[in-house]
């Protein structure tokens, strides 16, 4: 009997030992709010995939700003794009004649003309920063690399990115601006893009040798050093800040944000919907 109720009380206290739940604090007090939105480029970008938009069509730029009301209902203090820190003063320039004049011109408009002014107008934003850091990788290695060990993996999972496209209909002629943003943001698609970019290398190898996951460390390297800049962007408690990037970039950042003490990221589908 003695022997029964010794195990059945140390049968007790292992639960008692493996039920215990712990809080584990992981973010400031103060942490900062930041809305993280991805987008495709709606101007020029030397990116090998690229959607095809007019950015001078009417429609299109009434689309944008139709979303561009919403996002300003996180009101953000600080903005920060995919641009180089070299461009802060003309684009800052730029950014207060617009809000002077929100009809104004531009010649050849991205999606910071586009909709990060028009968010920043309609918030009193007061500044806006490029935080991106020019890193050249050779991303095109898994289709132009003629001999390598494992040629299936990287093509399955290009047709697989592709075919998801084409079935929730992104590249449609009558799909809206608001429908791409979406599903460009879906946890799933945000994903695939650090794969499709990045992680899909590590299937590229010559003779056994990580050709392709040496391309990948400079693209996650370069990520990494645009969180670093936004570490350097001078902030305050009562400050609130909106990213606007390339979607792969917003892929990265959401893990950033979510390991980062100083930041907690809200919820995209709050402000995009």
């Amino acid at each position: 009997m003695k022997n029964l109720l010794l195990t059945i009380a140390t049968v007790i206290s292992s639960i008692s030992v493996n039920a215990q739940t712990y809080q584990i604090k992981t973010k400031f007090d103060n942490a900062i709010p930041v809305l993280n939105v991805g987008t495709f480029h709606m101007g020029y970008t030397p990116d090998a995939n690229k959607m095809d938009f007019d950015e001078h069509n009417k429609e299109n730029i009434r689309q944008i700003h139709e979303i561009a009301k919403q996002i300003a209902e996180f009101k953000p203090t600080i903005i920060l794009v995919e641009k180089n820190a070299s461009q802060n003063k003309s684009m800052n320039t730029a950014f207060q004649e617009y809000i002077k004049n929100p009809k104004m011109k531009f010649e050849k408009p991205d999606e910071v003309e586009l909709l990060a002014y028009e968010v920043g107008r309609l918030s009193n934003t007061k500044k806006i920063y490029g935080i991106n850091y020019q890193e050249d990788y050779f991303y095109m290695l898994g289709d132009l690399l003629k001999k390598q060990d494992d040629s299936i993996s990287y093509n399955e999972y290009i047709k697989l990115y592709r075919d998801n496209e084409l079935k929730n209909n992104i590249s449609g002629d009558n799909v809206k601006i608001k429908d791409i943003l979406l599903y460009y943001n879906q946890p799933e698609v945000l994903d695939a893009n650090i794969a499709f970019n990045a992680d899909l290398l590590t299937t590229v190898t010559y003779r056994k040798y990580a050709i392709g996951a040496e391309q990948a460390a400079k693209y996650y390297h370069r990520n990494l050093a645009m969180f670093s800049n936004m570490n350097n962007i001078p902030v305050t408690k009562d400050d609130r800040i909106f990213i606007l990037m390339g979607t792969t970039h917003t892929a990265f950042f959401k893990d950033f944000l979510r390991r980062s003490p100083k930041f907690k990221e809200v919820n995209t589908f709050d402000y995009i919907k």
